[in-house]
């Protein structure tokens, strides 16, 4: 096996062209700034393709999640249940507003948040009134399951669906669950503007306070007026021209996502591991990365501290760290799982509800034996098929 000439990416954007005719637009009326036809184009055809009434276009899908901790009125001190397996951002819009985290482990079954766990946390503080879901890799959570143990609690359900637009659950959009939900354009994800966010509700009055949040909260008066707390969070004309360029081609994207995973699943089927899994005829993910897990006879030692990680190799045997190590060495991108938060030096102290008796977490297994595989949808079956022997070697 040779080192790959071009760097092979774990997921990078896949432009098309039609992104500078609508940046041009926005150049040559000079709508630059936060309002313009492509914003007005984008939060129209996201909130129909998602299937809610408002779409709200920001800077980030980290904003989107801020505004909705906001629209839920969290309060100094007031916990919130959360996804624990994720990328810290779904989580740092709690502690924006001074509120607690509380983190939920994941089952087996899509790697996202355990409704026997969220059920046994609503015992334990019966109080709590938000309920933060994310759905990892793109692959949908047991929506139906928690959005009913929500209902039952009375609880505000805020939907984190950056790394699941176009996912589907039971027929039903992703980003459409939740009272308040949020989608990501970063410049990895499904589709991509560079960056920028939205959030989406069915609620007319949340989305028009959004929007005024995010614009510096300006009042209608003619000059500026300012009555409460605003935030820079708008997205701008020229970025949601990259995003109106991408939105045509999200189900290519997702078909070649998809291509990819089955690609690695078909080639592994006789080793010791397991793709990230989805309920077959429930859901049908976006395919956004790849992912492995290793079989727990099949590891080998690994010792990870919280900037290191070692192992010692035994024949037969592997772990993430050397598997990644080799991509790295082929010049291949890969990753390590989402660090449970949990187990995050920021939120140690912070309580982690599993269903399981011996209190481990799912989770912590799934980031112990789990890594993502190089996922970009530019990468040719022919990368593709060295990748897989990459990964092989490792077990022999």
């Amino acid at each position: 096996m040779n080192k790959f000439e071009n760097k092979v990416w774990l997921s990078t954007p896949t432009m098309h062209g039609d992104e500078i005719k609508y940046i041009t637009e926005a150049y040559q009326s000079n709508w630059m700034s936060t309002v313009g036809e492509n914003i007005n184009v984008i939060e129209q055809e996201i909130s129909e393709k998602i299937g809610l009434k408002y779409a709200v276009a920001l800077s980030c899908g980290t904003s989107a999640l801020h505004l909705a901790m906001k629209l839920a009125e969290l309060k100094q001190g007031e916990r919130v249940f959360c996804t624990d397996m994720t990328f810290a951002a779904t989580v740092n819009p709690i502690v924006y507003e001074k509120g607690v985290p509380v983190f939920i482990d994941s089952e087996p079954e899509t790697w996202n948040m355990d409704p026997k766990a969220l059920e046994k946390a609503f015992e334990k503080y019966p109080e709590v009134r938000i309920v933060v879901i994310v759905n990892l890799y793109g692959v949908p959570a047991k929506l139906d399951e928690i959005k009913k143990i929500c209902d039952k609690h009375g609880a505000i359900l805020i939907e984190d669906a950056a790394e699941s637009l176009g996912a589907t659950y039971k027929n039903k959009q992703t980003g459409s669950f939740g009272d308040y939900n949020a989608i990501s354009f970063n410049g990895n994800k499904i589709i991509t503007g560079s960056s920028g966010g939205m959030l989406l509700t069915n609620d007319e009055n949340a989305a028009k306070t959004a929007r005024k949040w995010s614009t510096q909260s300006r009042e209608n008066a003619p000059w500026y007026q300012h009555e409460e707390l605003g935030y820079n969070y708008r997205m701008s004309n020229v970025i949601a021209g990259v995003v109106r360029g991408q939105i045509p081609y999200l189900d290519e994207h997702i078909a070649q996502k998809k291509a990819i995973y089955m690609r690695y699943k078909e080639a592994f089927k006789n080793l010791p591991v397991t793709m990230n899994p989805y309920i077959e005829g429930d859901m049908e993910p976006n395919f956004w990365l790849s992912c492995l897990l290793i079989d727990e006879d099949a590891m080998c030692e690994q010792n990870r501290t919280d900037l290191k990680a070692t192992y010692k190799k035994v024949q037969g045997k592997t772990c993430p760290t050397e598997i990644l190590e080799k991509l790295e060495q082929y010049n291949a991108e890969g990753r390590p799982i989402w660090k449970p938060m949990h187990l995050q030096p920021i939120y140690k102290e912070n309580d982690f509800i599993t269903s399981n008796e011996n209190k481990v977490g799912n989770c912590e297994d799934i980031f112990r034996r789990g890594l993502c595989l190089p996922s970009d949808n530019k990468m040719t079956p022919e990368e593709q098929d060295e990748i897989i022997e990459i990964i092989k070697s490792c077990f022999e």
